[in-house]
């Protein structure tokens, strides 16, 4: 029987590498805003529970009143952001019920990611109790200071996460509950289940499956979406299976 699982999707950031008048989540893609794709990925599948959209507190009454009726049609929860990304995630997180038992956390500026993924990242969460998506790192890496090459850094074993990130929702609780002992910054769920000693099993990602951050990166979503919605570009490209898109 496949568990229940509640979806948490973050859109609280500054947006302060998106150079517009509006924050990365809001912004148009071809004709949709970004939080709208990201959180169509999740809301038709029968084994979520619910979305819980994380929304600057500054932002939400611009959110209610631009998409108050996609968010009753997504039976989605708006919830206030904190000062800090996993502060997002906590006040979400507390708003789950017990009765749930998985809890997944996507980037809401990552609109493009293939069904597949989903589905196997959530059934590897399932079996193991945590998984993420993972990209192995193939360019060579640099260590840099002022701008000046330090040391080449070696790329075996490193991956790239990616999102979602699906946990048991004890094991993500207890993680968040034991936050404040992380002196590092915290820039993923993974990071504060791993630290709480639950171990994180990873999956393939997809190259599709990139965050929005930069202008570019968003005419790159445009582009691939324009090739998504023809059938003929994406076979000449290799992708004959849709759910690899």
């Amino acid at each position: 029987m496949t568990a229940s699982i509640a979806v948490i999707l973050p859109a609280a950031g500054r947006s302060t590498r998106f150079s517009g008048r509006e924050k990365k989540p809001f912004v148009s893609l071809d004709g949709r805003p970004v939080w709208l794709r990201a959180a169509e990925l999740f809301w038709s599948r029968d084994d979520v529970t619910k979305l819980y959209l994380v929304v600057a507190p500054e932002d939400r009454e611009m959110f209610r009143t631009r998409f108050a009726h996609l968010i009753a049609f997504a039976n989605a929860e708006v919830v206030d952001g904190g000062t800090e990304r996993c502060d997002s995630v906590a006040n979400a997180l507390a708003r789950i019920p017990e009765d749930v038992p998985f809890v997944a956390v996507h980037d809401a500026v990552r609109p493009l990611t293939p069904h597949i993924l989903i589905d196997t990242v959530f059934a590897a969460a399932q079996r193991h109790g945590a998984a993420i998506p993972a990209l192995a790192v193939t360019d060579t890496l640099k260590q840099v200071d002022q701008q000046r090459i330090t040391a080449t850094v070696s790329r075996q074993g490193l991956f790239q996460a990616q999102t979602p990130q699906v946990f048991r929702r004890d094991w993500l609780v207890q993680a968040y509950a034991q936050r404040s002992q992380i002196s590092e910054p915290i820039t993923d769920d993974a990071q504060l289940v791993e630290a709480a000693g639950h171990p994180v099993t990873i999956v393939p990602g997809s190259p599709l499956n990139f965050k929005i951050t930069t202008p570019e990166d968003l005419e790159l979503a445009e582009a691939v979406i324009k090739l998504r919605a023809t059938k003929k570009s994406a076979s000449r490209l290799g992708f004959h299976d849709e759910a690899q898109w």
